[in-house]
């Protein structure tokens, strides 16, 4: 007679992670995956089943010993990598102004990006001005590439009188019309279908626009993940769809929404050029994208990529993950940190050093705390002046309807 397998007989093992507070996390030491291992198809030429081994390797053009190769190697300028080193650390030192913030009650609520920064602000850099970002939570570095001003983005984490959207959205719900920085959405997911929507518009007219968009591991075993990926297989608009496997979804494992194989593989089923990148090497994410933004731009519609990375921080001010996972995990993260990995890049280069970079990051200090006092100037959370109550019906109709008229008026203001 067979047994019959039951929970009690067999360990329940789907979405379990691999370790545990208390645990001794290991992931194996370094990256086994090199940096020539793949190869860099034409863009114009390639299909999703080109992809294959792309979808399943790791693409990565920094070694850890921070040498770029491979033909991935996008031989970034020394200017452009410079810069992009300064985005990152200005989004770290930004971020751990705002979380302090948020601990001395001056705003409700904050997400940190800790550990990927390099991700919204490589990808950013490689678009053109005239693409449309659709972000979710930690792709807010991408408001510094398009050249946003640090005391805006403060002023609408505050909620103050100068919110550029006057209290509508909660903290970090960021959005910039100047930037063509779409306003971030709480229900997430609803973002991929949106940059599909704008994508196949931008066709449709002939404008030269593409589209980027990325969502967290976890959302992506949501309907949305694929009404957007069907629809981009459809229609082949000039769309670029991230999965960011930071590795946890607030409290659950990634494990959970893959069972097991890579998010990057999900995009071939659907007969769409399919990529996974190191989200910790920044030349390796700007070459990616700058490969996908080729393909969009030519016409050839879509490209689907997992950014590998790891969410050091906690998910959000309001998380504990010393709940669910051990303290030290990130620092056993074969992908390391990715300000470090381009900082030593660039030293090992010899075209940066200790000195430039400790004075950077004193600089930027000191600009994030003076963008903080002036924000707060126009108010915050603890004291106000908070916007008029008669904001709610402001800015939504082009041509106000009579009842929200007659409602306004009963407001009195």
């Amino acid at each position: 007679m067979t047994e019959r397998v039951t929970a009690t007989t067999k360990p329940y093992t789907i979405g379990r992670p691999p370790f545990r507070p208390g645990d001794d996390a290991d992931f194996g030491g370094k990256f086994t995956e090199q940096p020539g291992d793949l190869s860099r198809p034409n863009p114009i030429k390639c299909g999703a089943q080109d992809t294959v081994l792309h979808a399943t390797g790791l693409i990565r053009v920094l070694d850890d010993e921070g040498n770029a190769s491979g033909e991935w190697d996008p031989k970034l300028d020394s200017e452009t990598m410079i810069q992009g080193l300064e985005y990152m650390m200005r989004l770290r030192i930004f971020d751990d102004r705002m979380i302090k913030m948020q601990r001395t009650g001056k705003l409700s609520f904050y997400m940190r990006s800790f550990g990927e920064e390099a991700i919204a602000i490589a990808q950013t850099m490689a678009l053109e001005t005239q693409d449309w970002i659709f972000p979710s939570y930690r792709q807010p570095g991408a408001q510094f590439v398009r050249g946003r001003d640090m005391v805006s983005m403060i002023c609408h984490c505050i909620g103050n009188t100068e919110d550029n959207v006057k209290g509508r959205q909660m903290p970090v719900h960021y959005t910039w019309k100047p930037g063509r920085f779409i306003s971030i959405s709480s229900p997430v997911g609803t973002q991929f279908s949106q940059a599909v929507g704008v994508a196949m518009a931008s066709a449709y007219k002939g404008d030269d626009e593409v589209c980027i968009s990325w969502l967290g591991d976890g959302t992506s075993a949501q309907g949305d993940y694929h009404y957007a990926l069907n629809f981009a297989s459809t229609f082949k608009p000039p769309v670029i769809l991230n999965v960011v496997n930071n590795q946890w979804a607030i409290s659950t494992h990634a494990n959970l929404a893959t069972g097991g194989r890579t998010f990057a593989e999900r995009g071939l089923a659907y007969d769409i050029p399919s990529l996974r990148v190191d989200g910790n090497d920044f030349l390796a994410l700007y070459s990616v994208t700058k490969w996908a933004r080729e393909r969009a731009g030519a016409g050839l519609g879509a490209t689907h990529i997992e950014v590998f990375t790891y969410r050091a921080g906690a998910h959000s001010s309001s998380d504990d993950p010393s709940a669910y996972r051990p303290n030290d995990e990130f620092k056993c993260w074969p992908g390391g940190d990715p300000i470090l990995r381009l900082k030593d890049h660039l030293i090992g280069a010899k075209l940066w050093d200790e000195e430039r970079h400790i004075a950077l990051a004193k600089k930027i200090d000191d600009e994030v705390m003076t963008a903080y006092k002036e924000a707060c100037e126009f108010g915050d959370l603890a004291s106000g002046p908070y916007p008029p109550a008669s904001t709610i019906f402001t800015e939504v109709y082009e041509t106000v309807p009579w009842h929200v008229q007659e409602q306004r008026e009963e407001l009195g203001k």
